[in-house]
């Protein structure tokens, strides 16, 4: 299993214990773009494939080390989109 189908199964399962690190890396993998992060615990990123739609921008915060859930939730559901948008396009 690669290693981007990992980190989906486990933030998945387990999005509680999704480590900040893990979901930049996840949205990195499905297209998301690092954009910002200036001065502040917010880091952004921007997908070029999603333009003004929903997940389009995503916002993620480090909170001890991991990933905030409901931060997790919104990542998997835009991935969703984009895997439907891919799908369309085939």
């Amino acid at each position: 299993m690669a290693k981007r189908e990992k980190l989906r199964e486990k933030a998945q399962t387990s999005p509680h214990n999704l480590r900040f690190s893990e979901i930049c890396k996840l949205a990195e993998s499905y297209g998301w773009v690092y954009d910002r992060q200036e001065g502040t615990s917010h880091r952004v990123y921007l997908h070029p494939l999603l333009g003004n739609m929903p997940g389009a921008m995503m916002n993620f915060q480090d909170k001890n080390g991991k990933a905030k859930f409901y931060q997790v939730e919104q990542l998997l559901n835009a991935i969703e989109i984009i895997e439907a948008l891919e799908k369309e396009r085939e």
